[in-house]
């Protein structure tokens, strides 16, 4: 196989390190806000929280996964996002 092709593939680890989080942080919103992982995505992206996720993981990813959630929440509340 070509190298050049071979290497196109592998991701750097930062950016491995940004879907490897985001892949964790997702069903965990919809885990604690009891919905499915779809409907999670779905809100997430409607009302800012998923490009407030992807713009400041690098800081989200170190804190407490409680204080990562409600952050994301706080995020999609002031855009609209009132959950019942």
């Amino acid at each position: 196989m070509d190298k050049t092709i071979e290497n196109t593939r592998k991701l750097d680890k930062t950016t491995s390190d940004k879907v490897s989080f985001i892949s964790f942080i997702i069903p965990e919103f919809a885990a604690a806000f009891k919905m499915d992982m779809a409907e999670a995505y779905h809100y997430l992206v409607r009302y800012g929280g998923f490009d407030f996720l992807t713009k400041h993981w690098w800081a989200l990813h170190t804190d407490n996964k409680y204080w990562t959630l409600l952050d994301i929440y706080d995020v999609c509340r002031k855009n609209g996002g009132y959950l019942k």
